[in-house]
């Protein structure tokens, strides 16, 4: 059961499954931890993936492959699209709803289950697209968990997101700043920052600041100019959380 798992074992495993996500056919990793209904979602380049058990359902969405044009147009077309009382990114928009109908299909077929939502990148973004249309459509107990995730919208649409959102920041993720706040897009979410020490914990603005810097400087020294890239790759994101020393940040499932 996840709801049973630490803040450390809920990190990896859904770091892992985002990681997985960017395979074709997940049903054996599924079927491991014990769900036995799986589908994988394809249309058009959006690619996602769904597992269930008696109580639990998971969605995962697969990130931006740079060898598909169209997960590169996705992610540059920042138009704003007007999405229930507010605005949301086009591209990302776009993406998601091409999974959608088998999404609510399946959020129906398995109604009342817990429902874990999870993604990395652009699949982060779509994650969040669609746990607000799962919430529209009426259903609840959604928890999301993404990483490196971009900025999807405006302040308006992300007040319509009521379900808890844990969002993972590895130090200088480059992706998690666009698009920039200065077109009117917001994060929405708990903020889960590792830091430099390969730590969770609430900083201020001022030490995410200094341990960027930090970061940047151990580089730099060791001849690594694009960290910021670097520190999106999910691969990071699993072996940092695989390997976190210490967190006084308790996510605690409501």
């Amino acid at each position: 059961m996840i709801h049973l798992l630490t803040l450390e074992e809920i990190a990896v495993l859904m770091a892992k499954l985002s990681d997985a996500a960017y395979n074709d056919n997940n049903q054996e990793i599924f079927a491991a931890l014990g769900f036995d209904h799986y589908q994988f979602l394809e249309d058009d380049e959006a690619e996602g993936h769904l597992a269930a058990n008696d109580t639990e359902v998971i969605i995962t969405c697969r990130g931006t492959q740079p060898n598909k044009p169209g997960d590169l147009l996705a992610d540059l077309n920042t138009i704003p699209k007007t999405n229930g009382t507010g605005w949301v990114h086009s591209g990302f928009r776009k993406e998601a709803r091409k999974l959608l109908p088998d999404v609510l299909s399946w959020a129906e077929e398995h109604k009342g289950k817990s429902i874990y939502v999870t993604g990395h990148s652009l699949g982060a973004a779509m994650a969040l697209y669609l746990v607000q249309e799962l919430e529209f459509a009426g259903h609840t107990n959604i928890k999301i968990y993404t990483f490196g995730s971009p900025r999807l919208g405006n302040k308006k649409y992300i007040a319509q997101i009521k379900s808890p959102h844990w969002r993972f920041v590895n130090c200088n993720d480059l992706v998690t700043h666009v698009p920039p706040q200065a077109l009117g897009f917001e994060h929405y979410g708990e903020l889960c920052y590792i830091n430099f020490y390969g730590n969770i914990r609430p900083l201020t603005a001022y030490q995410r600041f200094k341990d960027r810097l930090r970061a940047h400087w151990r580089d730099l020294k060791n001849f690594r100019l694009f960290d910021g890239i670097q520190d999106h790759l999910m691969s990071g994101y699993v072996s940092k959380l695989e390997n976190i020393r210490d967190t006084n940040q308790k996510i605690n499932q409501p």
